[in-house]
């Protein structure tokens, strides 16, 4: 088949038909993936946790012969061994965040490569090789990823650790180093809520490494994984039990924040719960401090007049990933700052629990109860 190709080819250019050579070499490069794809053993179906209707966690189903993907030019195909459960499946899950149906679920997965186009050969990688990424519809065995996604895991770093990262961790980082917009500097005051659990562990651990001084809040049951980041202050409440989140009524937050910056404020907030905590995260703020509002574990946060601002002269961002890793540079610069402090023992990285894909529905129910005390996977 290739070496018919390749002689019809031959004499399109030699008759100097170039549109239809063009044609021929895009015919070529199809069958030259799908049958790199088809010689690595990617089978033509797999197993998957699939969404067909939003709703609740019992929504993902568990199908044994979902399509396979097949390789696009400027791809691999990756034999995923983890995928990662972060809160943004559910709201995917829950329609709170528009997908088309049916969808497979996830978007952090790592494993070997299993199938590579001829660009992937050219940019050096291969059948074999280790890479963690961040694409839509991990929750699967196989998941044709573009090259411009992949993140090579360095020797040293096991697959559950990395798949930790390309979500988690890159959230953390740009979080704690540019959603502020610089508005907080290394030795001022950082209020991060959460750091319990997810990607505020991380978060508050990057933050000490970058030289900001942190508060942490936390419910009983996970201040001590909270203290262990390494938070300057720790302000610790009561469970809300049934939610992923902490009961921020059971302490007056903002009073704690003041009597520990004699009365000043912090200089940013990084606020991934949302409605229960928007109020107390502006009003923790100091003089032109800023309000990052990336997560909506109580609730989304409502719409607010801008002169609610006005007091402090106050900043609001409400980010989101991909606008931070969108170049190469970026992505690599983020996740080799990563790896090199996993590799250096300063960012510890806690894996709460795995779940078999089989049990889809439990990982989202374990996540969505607040009883996560790290990060927590599916093994595929």
């Amino acid at each position: 088949m290739a070496l018919a190709y390749g002689r019809v080819l031959g004499r399109l250019l030699l008759s100097g038909n170039t549109s239809a050579a063009s044609t021929g070499h895009l015919a070529a490069r199809s069958y030259s993936a799908s049958a790199a794809a088809a010689e690595s053993g990617v089978p033509s179906v797999m197993r998957a946790a699939v969404v067909r209707a939003t709703g609740p966690a019992d929504a993902l189903l568990v199908e044994s012969d979902f399509p396979a993907p097949t390789l696009g030019a400027g791809q691999v195909i990756v034999k995923n061994q983890y995928a990662g459960i972060n809160f943004i499946d559910t709201y995917h899950r829950k329609g709170l965040y528009h997908r088309d149906l049916p969808f497979i679920g996830g978007q952090e997965g790592g494993g070997e490569i299993a199938a590579v186009s001829p660009e992937a050969v050219e940019a050096g990688y291969k059948v074999g090789d280790r890479v963690a990424y961040s694409v839509l519809g991990t929750y699967s065995e196989y998941t044709a990823v573009p090259l411009a996604k992949l993140l090579p895991v360095p020797d040293g770093v096991g697959m559950d650790v990395a798949v930790c990262c390309p979500v988690q961790a890159l959230t953390a980082h740009y979080l704690t180093s540019d959603a502020h917009a610089g508005l907080v500097k290394p030795g001022e005051w950082m209020l991060i809520h959460g750091t319990g659990g997810g990607t505020c562990q991380w978060a508050a651990q990057m933050a000490k490494i970058m030289g900001y001084k942190v508060i942490g809040t936390a419910s009983k049951s996970k201040a001590a994984l909270a203290a262990a980041t390494g938070v300057d202050e720790l302000i610790v409440l009561d469970e809300a039990p049934g939610t992923s989140y902490e009961d921020y009524s059971s302490v007056d937050v903002v009073a704690k924040v003041m009597e520990i910056t004699d009365g000043k404020g912090v200089k940013a907030v990084i606020d991934g719960i949302g409605l229960a905590t928007w109020e107390i995260s502006l009003a923790s703020l100091d003089q032109r401090g800023i309000f990052v509002s990336f997560g909506n574990a109580s609730g989304t946060v409502p719409a607010f007049e801008p002169l609610k601002l006005i007091g402090k002269s106050l900043f609001m961002t409400r980010p989101k990933l991909l606008d931070y890793v969108g170049k190469r540079e970026d992505l690599l610069r983020r996740s080799g700052d990563v790896f090199q402090w996993i590799k250096e023992g300063k960012l510890k990285v806690g894996v709460d629990r795995t779940f078999p894909l089989a049990q889809a529905p439990e990982g989202h129910k374990y996540l969505e109860s607040g009883a996560s005390k790290g990060k927590v996977l599916y093994q595929i």
